[in-house]
């Protein structure tokens, strides 16, 4: 199969679809690969690195998207590239369509096959293609979190970690999956003060035992996560539904009443975000404030770390892609009911429940696309 990897477009991201290493397994196994020039800069590989792995250095995005089959990428496809799609070729990447309406017509009417990264599951229900992304994201939140609890970033001038004599921070998790869980280590391994919320009482007890202690874990009732927020420094927005647009946690209201200067990181922001105050932004002007309280939606936050980023995912993606390249889509996803939860859009249709129920889309189920 042809595979082609364009270089990312939307702002400030950096990640790569392909690092050298997976291009040259793609080749071994008697692909070829296409990857548009400077698509590693950003992760420190130039296009020699590419073209040591057996890659095939094209000049721009046209002619990756002209001759590939399968176009690999990390985000969503932006409105240039959805116009360079076409019926019968594979794109494999993170869509995030439920809060996503342009995009998801756009990929409708392109005609192509889009395999989300986001809905793809395990044996277990688990994600394994955004389990990376979220632990970077986890883990950046604090960090970003803290930066912008500075005085001169708008925050309160609290230190997370305090020093003798001072108490240290408070940190609220909202949601105890993978990237609260690694908010949560961040945030315990500077000595801040950190709690995390959840629904699931099995989830809790796990966190319970996973920390020793070290952490206060408390069901997710809507009075709970109000009074949390409330006394709060940071509160960081770890939640998530499936390929669904995020739930709302905190009203308006609820943050106009926080302390002045707390600041919210919203890593939900790919699927709507769930703090109602949320929109997205980005690493060039990452944070805005609203009523008093500093708010960080950037909406590819690990795209600041994208060498990390980028070795962390291709870990997960390449056994797929692989999978996807060497099979064909069609026999991949029949084969393999984990890959097929990864189908949002086939040649016009939307084949994944959740978007269509967040769009008010009509859809059709996964498996009668590959009828």
């Amino acid at each position: 199969m042809r595979v082609g990897v364009p270089k990312e477009i939307k702002p400030q991201e950096n990640r790569a679809g392909l690092t050298p290493p997976s291009v040259h397994e793609l080749v071994r196994h008697g692909h070829q690969v296409l990857v548009q020039a400077g698509t590693g800069a950003g992760i420190g590989c130039d296009d020699a690195q590419y073209v040591a792995a057996g890659a095939r250095i094209v000049p721009d995005a046209a002619a990756v998207f002209a001759e590939a089959e399968m176009v690999v990428k990390v985000k969503e496809p932006q409105p240039a590239e959805i116009a360079m799609l076409r019926r019968g070729q594979l794109l494999f990447t993170y869509l995030h369509l439920a809060p996503d309406e342009a995009q998801t017509r756009g990929l409708l009417a392109s005609g192509c096959t889009a395999i989300a990264y986001e809905t793809i599951t395990d044996a277990q229900g688990r994600l394994p293609l955004l389990a990376p992304m979220s632990e970077v994201a986890g883990r950046m939140a604090v960090q970003v979190g803290a930066v912008a609890l500075q005085r001169p970033n708008g925050g309160r001038g609290v230190l997370l970690g305090g020093v003798p004599g001072v108490a240290p921070g408070k940190v609220v998790v909202l949601g105890g999956g993978v990237v609260g869980t690694h908010a949560a280590k961040m945030a315990v391994g500077i000595g801040a003060d950190v709690t995390i919320l959840d629904k699931s009482l099995p989830r809790l007890r796990e966190l319970d035992d996973l920390f020793g202690g070290r952490v206060k874990v408390l069901y997710a009732s809507s009075a709970e996560v109000e009074q949390s927020a409330l006394g709060a420094d940071l509160v960081v927005g770890a939640v998530l539904v499936t390929g669904a647009a995020a739930p709302r946690l905190l009203t308006r209201a609820q943050v106009a009443r926080m302390q002045p200067g707390a600041v919210l990181v919203d890593v939900a922001i790919d699927q709507g975000g769930c703090f109602e105050t949320s929109r997205p932004t980005t690493h060039a002007d990452p944070t805005y404030v609203v009523d008093g309280v500093v708010h960080y939606c950037v909406a590819n936050m690990p795209g600041g770390v994208p060498r990390t980023s980028t070795w962390a995912l291709n870990n997960a993606t390449l056994p797929f892609a692989l999978a996807l390249a060497g099979k064909g889509w069609r026999k991949a996803c029949t084969e393999d009911p984990y890959l097929r939860e990864g189908l949002n859009v086939h040649e016009g249709q939307l084949t994944y429940r959740a978007v269509g129920e967040a769009l008010s889309l009509p859809w059709v189920d996964a498996a009668g696309a590959l009828e």
